[in-house]
């Protein structure tokens, strides 16, 4: 009698599901400032850890700080980016006649924003379904990296997960009022040199960027 063959699994039918992806959408405001100060200010409308904001500084001597609203804020984002110091203080956002003022902390900023730039024009011409979407932003990667100094739209997000930057709308910013502890960090200028904090530098034009960030873990 002929014995029967074993019945070896399909391969691929038993892998574990990927974890679903953590997706923040909302706005992204970076600058730099006459005293080497340079700020990047995430507002974000939906996350998985709600409604927030948070702001990232790096000084002119290159000290990175995080300041978050939340142990919670302040345990995912450290854990995304890298800093120096990390802040839990309060953090808000509001709108002003013709921008958006935020208070972290000591830090008092009024943003003016300006019109659509000509990046931000250009970006309206790629569906947001797919300006937004992994395997485009990893595809494009490279070119970002040549028209934008500084900008990434794929990169690592620590932990073995990984980051896209899936930006829709650029606004520039036409100026910032920016005071720390009381002191004026002077007027807006370019974020350069780039801010070290994660695999990608806000673009050195100081703008506001409406953006989709996701972070997706190892399969």
């Amino acid at each position: 009698m002929r014995r029967p063959r074993p019945v070896l699994p399909a391969l691929g039918r038993h892998r574990p599901p990927r974890a679903p992806d953590d997706r923040f959408r909302g706005r992204i405001a970076g600058f730099g400032t006459a005293s080497g100060t340079r700020v990047v200010i995430g507002m974000w409308d939906e996350s998985p850890l709600g409604r927030f904001a948070d702001v990232m500084i790096e000084d002119s001597a290159g000290h990175r700080l995080l300041l978050a609203p939340s142990d919670e804020v302040a345990e995912y984002v450290s854990s995304t980016y890298s800093f120096d110091e990390v802040r839990v203080v309060p953090v808000a956002r509001r709108r002003v006649d013709g921008g958006i003022a935020v208070t972290a902390g000591d830090l008092e900023v009024t943003l003016a924003v300006g019109p659509i730039s000509w990046l931000g024009v250009q970006l309206r011409l790629i569906p947001r379904g797919l300006a937004t979407r992994p395997a485009w932003l990893t595809l494009v990667d490279p070119v970002a990296r040549v028209l934008v100094r500084g900008a990434r739209t794929a990169g690592t997000a620590g932990g073995g997960r990984r980051e896209y930057y899936g930006v829709t709308l650029v606004r520039d910013l036409a100026a910032v009022t920016a005071v720390r502890d009381g002191v004026d960090l002077g007027s807006i200028a370019p974020l350069s040199p780039p801010v070290r904090f994660g695999f990608g530098s806000a673009p050195a034009r100081p703008s506001l960027v409406d953006v989709v960030s996701t972070i997706r873990r190892p399969a």
